[in-house]
């Protein structure tokens, strides 16, 4: 009996005093490549300040989901739009960028169709 006790004691000592361990989990879904990109027609630039930005694929939840190309004025003076990429089993998403700066696009912007990414790297 004293034996037991004494054995209980020690290991709750150990487990008490013996720091927290730390474990990560993660995983990771891969979904294949993005379909080959859509056709489809390009208006005419609202006015010589917009540039266009490709339509493209882009994952949500599991699945591809596919954007229209839209004209856009860039969010910030000499951005330029670098296209979302697929390598390497990883997907890229499309920013804006000028060498100095760099800002991702949002979807949520999506919903204003006149204004996009305009004013959102400020």
């Amino acid at each position: 009996m004293r034996r037991a006790l004494i054995s209980s004691a020690v290991l709750g000592l150990l487990l008490f005093a013996a720091p927290p361990a730390k474990a990560q989990v993660s995983f990771g879904i891969q979904i294949g490549q993005p379909p080959p990109p859509r056709a489809y027609r390009v208006a005419p630039a609202p006015s010589p300040n917009y540039e266009w930005v490709e339509g493209y694929w882009y994952p949500v939840r599991g699945r591809w989901v596919w954007h229209d190309g839209y004209w856009t004025r860039p969010p910030f003076a000499g951005a330029y739009w670098v296209r979302p990429y697929y390598s390497g089993g990883r997907y890229v998403q499309g920013y804006w960028e000028n060498g100095d700066r760099h800002e991702n696009h949002n979807h949520r912007w999506d919903r204003d169709d006149n204004r996009r990414d305009y004013n959102h790297g400020r």
